[in-house]
């Protein structure tokens, strides 16, 4: 049986968000998913009901950016990254959710910070050149995000603290964050599944929400592709300061 108007009243807009995000448009969206869910149904049942359609919006995203990607960035982050969902899969009932969002969100806020700071403040206006591929960040950062993104779907801001120093091409930026996300959200499923969390009414919840997603998903890829990059990682840095914050409040 199909949920009721009330829970399609806060899922919609929650799926939409989430689409947007995922076909390009930054974390900050992404990270108030499973908030406007918890008004309907509890937090693990919002994360559960998302999966699903987290999966479907990758592979939409993935076709939106089949020709686009870095992979020497996926390279350095992706061992992390699994290191990361596995040991969130471990501790997942008895991780501090709370201090861990209000520690990630604090750094990325810090992160984010220093990026409008330095813009802003009078003097030397120099653009600093790009930060190289590094090997223990790489690996540090991918597990932050692999662990956080399995408890909380919230892996947007440190996966973005490694890699937008790196002023990637934002078409490479982007289909490598597809190709990242799409990974770890394929590999999250077996462990929901163990878990208990994709139960019959979550999955007929998710896909009567999939219309929905992928239409938003369309919307945030056609949105990003026309987006210059000089508008492009001021609006980025933006959605990792808005995500920091939403994450620290969170966590209080």
């Amino acid at each position: 049986m199909l949920p009721d108007l009330t829970f399609y009243a806060a899922a919609v807009p929650a799926v939409v968000l989430v689409g947007l995000t995922k076909g390009g448009m930054g974390g900050a969206l992404a990270l108030l998913g499973v908030p406007i869910m918890t008004f309907v149904v509890d937090p693990a049942t919002a994360a559960a009901i998302l999966l699903p359609i987290l999966v479907v919006m990758d592979v939409v995203a993935l076709f939106s950016w089949r020709h686009n990607t870095h992979w020497p960035t996926l390279l350095y982050l992706m061992p992390g990254a699994l290191i990361g969902t596995a040991l969130g899969w471990y501790t997942f009932s008895t991780v501090p959710f709370d201090l861990t969002r209000l520690l990630v969100g604090g750094v990325t806020v810090i992160f984010a910070g220093k990026y409008f700071f330095d813009m802003l403040r009078p003097g030397d206006k120099r653009e600093k050149p790009p930060a190289g591929q590094r090997p223990v960040a790489g690996t540090v950062w991918g597990a932050v995000a692999g662990y956080t993104s399995f408890i909380s779907h919230s892996g947007g801001p440190p996966y973005q603290i490694y890699t937008l120093p790196l002023k990637l091409d934002p078409r490479s930026y982007t289909g490598a964050s597809v190709r990242f996300f799409a990974i770890i959200n394929f590999i999250k499923l077996f462990p929901y599944y163990q878990l208990g969390e994709l139960k019959a009414p979550n999955l007929i919840a998710s896909a009567s929400l999939l219309p929905f997603a992928v239409v938003s998903t369309v919307i945030g890829a056609l949105v990003i592709k026309r987006m210059r990059m000089d508008v492009f990682y001021p609006f980025m840095y933006a959605m990792a300061f808005l995500a920091g914050l939403k994450l620290m409040v969170d966590g209080l």
